[in-house]
């Protein structure tokens, strides 16, 4: 039986019947993570790291869509960490998920070197230049670089993936020159973007980004991804990467 603080919620994930829970009064997850979900690949026996994983979302969503042997979440807010932990044992995933509290900062010191073989984050993307501090800390942390920049991301990250291990990465497209910037300084090289479009006829407002640790020199540009064809409707992809399209 699990147990729900006050302001929490069980959210159905559509995957599985996982559920995850929620609270309004932190940061809860948005389209962003379960795209990234979609985006990134595990493949059987790898072992896959996401940082920043908040309540656990992108863990539990690969540990359904792909054959990756095991995945860690390193959240440094405990009560979020605390919450993604009762989520993996509500779907009875402790075998495939743990989640430790930690910071990203410190990532590769906690552990090691060369230690994963994927890496997934949905960093805060906003830096000191780009809007106002949410005044709830809790979600201030989330979507602001409070306690941790993109290229501390990135340097951990590839201290933390093996050799050709995989890096992805949900950002905003305003920082694209930043990242891949970032990324080729720690020897990450960009093999695969793709823009995410709120209409067809819209600018991009997020980018998926997959970078190879040691990869030689070769980026591919994917297709657009279109999150809805007319208004309040979601294209056939957007309900496929988010499991409606599934047989019950």
């Amino acid at each position: 039986m699990i147990n729900l603080k006050q302001g929490e919620r069980i959210d159905d994930l559509n995957r599985n019947g996982y559920k995850i829970i929620q609270s309004k009064d932190k940061f809860c997850f948005g389209m962003d993570a379960v795209l990234l979900s979609g985006f990134a690949e595990a493949k059987s026996g790898e072992k896959v790291l996401d940082l920043g994983t908040g309540t656990g979302i992108i863990p539990i969503l690969m540990e359904a869509k792909t054959n990756g042997e095991h995945f860690t979440g390193l959240e440094i807010q405990h009560e979020s960490a605390e919450m993604a932990t009762r989520s993996v044992e509500m779907n009875e995933l402790q075998d495939k998920i743990n989640i430790v509290t930690g910071d990203i900062k410190e990532a590769s010191g906690i552990f090691g070197g060369a230690t994963f073989h994927v890496i997934t984050t949905n960093p805060p993307y906003m830096n000191e230049n780009h809007g106002l501090k949410n005044p709830e800390m809790p979600k201030a942390i989330a979507r602001h670089e409070v306690l941790c920049n993109l290229e501390d991301v990135i340097r951990e990250s590839a201290k933390m993936l093996k050799p050709k291990g995989r890096f992805y990465m949900v950002h905003r497209p305003h920082r694209l020159v930043d990242i891949i910037s970032l990324m080729r300084q720690y020897r990450i090289e960009p093999k695969r973007i793709r823009m995410v479009h709120p209409f067809a006829d819209k600018e991009a407002n997020m980018v998926l980004i997959e970078g190879c640790r040691g990869g030689k020199s070769m980026v591919k540009v994917e297709k657009p991804l279109i999150v809805y064809k007319e208004q309040g409707v979601y294209t056939d992809e957007i309900y496929d990467i988010y499991g409606y399209n599934e047989e019950k």
